[in-house]
């Protein structure tokens, strides 16, 4: 999404919607991709990464729930998953998590990516002066708590990047 749209309608912003939880999706497969991929004996080793990939997934899956109970409340169709996941890959999916030299690495793209979505995404809103069929102060409540929880990712790899170099 560029920053110079703006979202007009309630199905426009229930695909950018369905968008954040395909991001998020993906953001918790990587991380459990990251987890399986560590041995016995890492997982041991670094519990940091670990409990990293852990709540990273945690964190996802809260987001999707949140992104969806606000599609629930727009008038709205939904648009097919199938779709959504399309326009993901094209746009976010250039990468695959091996791509990256480390699990760090990769979960540092996949927050950045994911902060920057929902900064467009709010960006877009407030530019907007349409009106939603949900509440736009709880809208943007929800988003811009989402959007601080992918900043906190952020900081948190670039912690514990930093310590390790």
């Amino acid at each position: 999404m560029s920053v110079g749209h703006r979202v007009g309608s309630d199905h426009q912003l229930a695909r950018l919607l369905q968008i954040g939880i395909v991001l998020e999706e993906v953001v918790e497969a990587r991380a459990y991709h990251h987890y399986q991929s560590l041995s016995a004996d890492e997982r041991e080793l670094d519990a940091e990464i670990e409990q990293l990939l852990e709540h990273a997934a945690d964190e996802s899956a809260d987001h999707r729930q949140r992104l969806e109970a606000i599609i629930d409340e727009l008038d709205a169709e939904s648009i097919p998953f199938e779709d959504i996941e399309t326009l993901v890959e094209a746009r976010y999916g250039k990468t695959k998590p091996d791509d990256f030299d480390g699990v760090l690495y990769d979960q540092l793209c996949n927050e950045e990516t994911a902060y920057k979505f929902y900064d467009d995404l709010i960006e877009g809103i407030e530019a907007s002066d349409a009106l939603f069929s949900v509440k736009r102060d709880r809208l943007l409540s929800v988003l811009r708590d989402i959007r601080a929880e992918e900043a906190q990712g952020v900081e948190e790899v670039t912690k514990i990047m930093e310590t390790r170099e």
